[in-house]
């Protein structure tokens, strides 16, 4: 791959990694897409479109790369493990297309034009594709929510939307203690948990010992996701950027729990 290529690119592939990780339902189906995109790359250069922004061309070939897989058998893709084989069949009734539309305009924060630019689909059809998405998972799912948050306006903001999605909130912990207990005493169905704790503990040291205990979806919220984001194993499958849009915390609630996924992390 050429120098400037590399460069163009590489500040982009640490959220390619955790868009495929939410697409796929985990580390090792995601890291195993991205590693064919970028062997894609250094195959044939020419793949890459230089027309448009490098993050839009980098993930539409990633598109064309999910969509064909998905088209083929999945024994494709080295790497899959049949948890995540599991969620994928799960899927079934989801169309491809409405995921990845969900994911790109939330998660990712792509604009609806530029979702479409990405699929090579019309704007007012990435709209339908986001409605169908959420509307089919929130189908699905129901649960109570543990809130690890020390920053008593965001917990209120992240309890407003976990109600909204018709969840009920178990508990909200400002501490490693206290979210270690609540976690024990609510068995919450799904734990939403920041990185740093108004005690100077660490959410993802709260989340090992929860994890200890029983098995629970995670989702971690942090305002520098590059630190985690590093290429090394294992990450975090569903990660949200402080300051975040209410859309992506939606969005990645109801891919949680629709994996099921139980997140871990790197000592």
């Amino acid at each position: 791959m050429p120098d400037s290529m590399s460069q163009n690119l590489a500040p982009h592939l640490p959220f390619l990694r955790r868009y495929a990780r939410a697409l796929t339902g985990g580390q090792r189906s995601g890291d195993a897409y991205v590693r064919a995109c970028l062997q894609a790359i250094v195959n044939e250069p020419a793949v890459i479109d230089r027309t448009i922004h490098p993050k839009i061309a980098l993930y539409r070939l990633f598109h064309g790369i999910w969509s064909g897989a998905q088209l083929g058998a999945d024994e494709a893709i080295d790497g899959i493990s049949r948890q995540e084989t599991t969620a994928q069949q799960r899927l079934a009734a989801m169309t491809p297309d409405s995921r990845q539309a969900l994911l790109l305009t939330t998660m990712e924060g792509f604009s609806d034009a530029d979702t479409g630019l990405v699929m090579g689909i019309e704007t007012e059809k990435v709209r339908e594709l986001v409605a169908e998405a959420i509307g089919e998972i929130d189908r699905q799912t129901h649960t109570r929510v543990l809130i690890i948050e020390d920053e008593p306006m965001i917990s209120m903001d992240l309890a407003g939307i976990v109600q909204e999605l018709g969840h009920e909130v178990a508990a909200v912990a400002r501490t490693r203690d206290e979210a270690v207990d609540a976690a024990s005493a609510e068995q919450p169905g799904l734990v939403l948990a920041d990185i740093q704790l108004a005690d100077g503990s660490s959410g993802i040291d709260a989340v090992r010992d929860i994890l200890a205990g029983f098995s629970v979806p995670v989702i971690f919220i942090t305002a520098f996701p590059q630190r985690l984001l590093t290429g090394e194993r294992p990450e975090p499958t569903f990660l949200l950027t402080k300051p975040f849009d209410p859309r992506t915390v939606k969005a990645a609630i109801s891919q949680a729990l629709f994996f099921n996924s139980t997140a871990s992390m790197a000592a």
